[in-house]
């Protein structure tokens, strides 16, 4: 019986996150539409998902999300925003890491969510991992984008891992190229909570959501050969953090 009430207080709370990713889309349907329309929009955009959409649904989720900054981003600048993924909720709590204007680079089967989808694939840059074709072009949507100021983020991961009892998957190398290319810092940010808080096997409560940003790695004067050791140093950095936080 307990069990039985147990599953079903985690359906009522997975039922009501959908219910609130989805209707303040819904209320603000025409604006998001206008801002989408053009690239140029993308600022005022990102501005409503991370001060309104974001903050409807991890309030709305009872959480308590905090982030901590060990290095400040500068307002204008661009950067590569890499973090762990074990969450949904990876996308609210980046969105409120950065006041600076980034582009998320996703898998395209999020495309197929009914009305976050419809935003979704217009607004962030679609990748198929089966294609390597998929991949050449995200590689120029994310230079176009960088050109317009923005920055970017990746989740090097490539998705959430299979197995809950990986603490942090090995890294790919996509976000760590385009930071070589565009000689831009790249920002390794640890979520501390969100897979406790909502996890992807139905498990979840309300409480703290901690994300910490931690000390830029430098690209200036590095090039491609530096690919591996930057994948490297980056995963080290987050997995401590978390390894930290965990004991």
């Amino acid at each position: 019986m307990i069990k039985f009430l147990f599953a079903t207080l985690q359906l009522l709370y997975r039922i009501w996150f959908y219910i609130l990713v989805g209707i303040p889309i819904i209320i603000l349907f025409p604006i998001l539409l206008l801002f989408t329309s053009s690239e140029r929009f993308y600022p005022q955009f990102f501005w409503v998902a991370r001060n309104i959409w974001a903050n409807i649904i991890l309030y709305g989720m009872f959480y308590r999300p905090k982030v901590q900054h060990q290095e400040s981003l500068e307002k204008g600048k661009s950067y590569m925003l890499v973090g762990n993924h074990t969450s949904m909720m990876d996308i609210m709590m980046m969105l409120k890491v950065s006041k600076n204007p980034f582009v998320f680079v996703g898998k395209q089967e999020l495309a197929k969510i009914p009305l976050f989808g419809f935003f979704y694939k217009r607004v962030c840059i679609l990748v198929d991992r089966s294609s390597a074709q998929s991949r050449t072009l995200v590689y120029k949507r994310a230079q176009r984008r960088l050109g317009q100021g923005l920055s970017i983020c990746i989740f090097p991961e490539g998705g959430v891992p299979d197995d809950n009892a990986i603490l942090l998957d090995t890294f790919k190398d996509g976000a760590f190229k385009l930071a070589l290319a565009h000689q831009i810092p790249i920002v390794p940010i640890a979520f501390l909570d969100n897979k406790k808080r909502f996890s992807y096997n139905f498990s979840g409560c309300p409480g703290k959501m901690r994300a910490v940003v931690l000390p830029f790695i430098q690209t200036q004067g590095l090039d491609v050969k530096q690919t591996e050791s930057l994948r490297q140093s980056t995963r080290e950095q987050i997995l401590l953090v978390l390894k930290k936080y965990q004991s």
